[in-house]
């Protein structure tokens, strides 16, 4: 459980880049569900940063639509949380223009992800990756946010979030909460289920990398029959000798809340099919209820598209609040 105070104001969101895999929920959603029954919770749909990669409208639309119905479907509870779609509250983009005018080009040009994507891209990158980290400052900082949940690959980009806040109250007085990280649990260095010295992603070209929450049994059971082990029958923890079986010891504790420890002392003597089938049998089980409830979901879009709707109302009242401030503090109240 977090260890931060009562009554604070949380904000995390994610793209809508179809279905989450095992290591989004046990890196962030998890600690998303815990956070919603201590704090004031603001998730949201990032469709404008999706954007930044081409798709196809179709496409985005039923993305959107599928990640709210996860978000749902793994006990996000609408009572005790704003869900919301990016672009259905257009102070987002208004306050990212004004951040604009005090963010420093180079500020950004140093930002890891935007050049790890401009090497590998290099003419093809477009304004909008560039810009994305004050799009993101101004997603947290609309809503006042005292606390923002990310992994590591993000921590950069809440960094910058933090210098722009500073900036921005030195120039026209205290008007935004500089917000503090909460740094992602174990789950969020899930690995690579066909390579675990790389972090588990949905945009791994090979769809047996990751373990999709909406992934029927039958493939569960196949992608962790062909996950990556290592040489030597010991199923024992060990990152550096046995990244395989570390990562896959790693997935059954968290699933099925057993030390590691406890597991080494189960498996001592027995073979890696064994230990593979029966983690595929906890990864079943444990997704069960979820799937259970994202197909009662799939088959009423219109009870997700009210409770988008509601979030909406809510999270614009307090965006519109804050521009009201942030219009007053720059001279655009006339």
């Amino acid at each position: 459980m977090s260890t931060v105070s009562k009554d604070k104001i949380v904000f995390s969101a994610a793209q809508p880049s179809g279905g989450l895999h095992i290591g989004n929920y046990l890196g962030a959603i998890k600690q998303w569900l815990e956070l919603q029954n201590q704090h004031k919770c603001i998730f949201s749909i990032v469709d404008y940063h999706a954007l930044t990669v081409y798709q196809s409208p179709e496409n985005l639309r039923n993305k959107i639509l599928e990640t709210a119905m996860i978000y749902l479907a793994v006990g996000i509870d609408p009572q005790k949380s704003t869900i919301f779609i990016q672009s259905d509250v257009a102070e987002h983009t208004e306050l990212a223009w004004i951040l604009n005018t005090i963010a420093k080009i180079p500020e950004l040009e140093l930002m890891t992800q935007f050049k790890d994507k401009a090497k590998r891209f290099r003419n093809k990158i477009n304004v909008g990756l560039f810009d994305y980290p004050v799009l993101m400052a101004a997603d947290i900082l609309l809503y006042k946010t005292d606390l923002v949940p990310v992994g590591e690959d993000q921590k950069q980009h809440v960094e910058f979030t933090r210098t722009i806040a500073r900036r921005f109250n030195n120039l026209y007085g205290e008007t935004f909460i500089i917000p503090q990280v909460i740094a992602q649990k174990e789950g969020a260095r899930i690995m690579g289920l066909d390579d675990p010295t790389k972090k588990m992603s949905k945009s791994a070209e090979n769809p047996f990398n990751y373990l999709v929450l909406t992934d029927e049994p039958d493939l569960i059971k196949e992608k962790i029959k062909r996950a990556v082990t290592d040489s030597g029958k010991e199923i024992i923890y060990d990152k550096k000798k046995k990244p395989g079986v570390s990562n896959l010891l790693g997935i059954y504790s968290l699933l099925s809340e057993k030390p590691v420890k406890k597991l080494e002392k189960e498996y001592r003597g027995k073979n890696y099919g064994e230990f593979k089938k029966d983690l595929a049998n906890v990864v079943v089980e444990f997704l069960l209820p979820f799937q259970k409830e994202f197909k009662k979901l799939k088959e009423n879009p219109k009870e997700v598209m009210g409770i988008l709707k509601e979030g909406e109302k809510k999270a614009r009242a307090i965006a519109q609040k804050t521009m009201i401030e942030v219009k007053n503090k720059i001279g655009l109240d006339y």
